[in-house]
């Protein structure tokens, strides 16, 4: 596999800055662009339905990967786990996209944040060392517990896709870690980038967008009538999947995977703060107080060593 290493014949200036960038930089980036655009595929919806938006978010993201990574060369190198490992991601991040906008498309952005956040509370948990984090556990649960204020009456199938596309998340986030390190000979997170994750990840797209296209492109028909939607589609998918996915490989490459998962508490936040610009969905006191437990948490927790 290629490793991102200092010179200009190798990466250039853009890759060593990226490459030299604190690990927590790619996740912020991440946690921004996470709900950016499932802001604006909601106002798409009025358009386009929630499993067509879905399937142009998948597709445009794999044919722009397609593009940049050509994963059809990675393939022939890869042994059957290494394959059936990819296949696994691309059927996670088919279904895990359909499920999620499905949610929003009937509850509030912040809300199904909070659900998504809630699987990776036990991936955090397995990392615990200290009575510090395992507070910090705690004070980020209460947050999202407060977030979710889970009311299921009138939207209870908003409900089950939310979960549904919650425990897909904690799948995503363990298969996303495989593959940023599989090019590592201890398999754990360290310094340096490497592209081997990268390529991984555009392979695993295009197997979503094939995956997603026998219940989704039958939805996405009106968008390839009006070139602005599918440009809005295309928009969509930059900033949910690209750009996002892209910046989770860094961080995971880098970070370990109990702090990446606690550090996904940002997330809820990020969905609030980004629902009340985008789509003007006010959060209550309430839903302010668990924004704060959220944070609280991340604030007080502290990686070994």
């Amino acid at each position: 596999m290629t490793t991102l290493q200092p010179g200009p014949t190798r990466v250039g200036l853009v890759g060593r800055t990226v490459g030299r960038l604190p690990p927590t930089t790619y996740f912020l980036t991440s946690a921004v662009f996470h709900y950016l655009g499932p802001s604006l595929a909601v106002l798409l919806f009025v358009h386009v339905g929630a499993l067509g938006v879905a399937w142009l978010r998948i597709a445009s993201a794999a044919l722009l990967l397609g593009l940049w990574r050509r994963p059809w060369r990675l393939l022939a190198r890869l042994d059957r786990r290494q394959r059936l490992l990819l296949l696994a991601l691309g059927a996670v991040l088919a279904a895990m996209n359909s499920l999620f906008y499905l949610a929003v498309a009937r509850l509030p952005l912040a809300t199904v944040g909070a659900v998504e956040f809630l699987g990776t509370i036990l991936l955090a948990a397995l990392g615990v060392r200290s009575r510090r984090n395992l507070i910090a556990l705690a004070v980020a649960v209460g947050g999202v517990a407060t977030l979710t204020e889970v009311r299921v009456d009138g939207s209870g199938l908003g409900f089950l896709f939310a979960f549904g596309n919650c425990a897909l998340f904690l799948l995503y986030v363990v298969l996303a870690a495989r593959i940023a390190t599989a090019d590592r000979a201890d398999g754990k997170p360290g310094p340096g980038a490497s592209t081997g994750g990268i390529d991984r990840l555009a392979a695993a797209m295009v197997i979503a967008a094939v995956a997603a296209t026998p219940i989704g492109l039958p939805a996405a028909i009106p968008a390839f009538g009006h070139p602005w939607w599918l440009l809005w589609g295309v928009g969509v998918g930059i900033c949910s999947s690209v750009i996002p996915y892209l910046t989770d490989q860094l961080a995971l490459a880098r970070l370990p995977r109990a702090t990446f998962a606690l550090l996904l508490a940002l997330l809820p936040a990020a969905a609030a703060v980004l629902g009340l610009i985008i789509l003007h969905q006010v959060p209550t006191l309430t839903e302010l107080a668990g924004i704060a437990l959220v944070v609280g948490g991340i604030l007080l927790h502290r990686e070994r060593g």
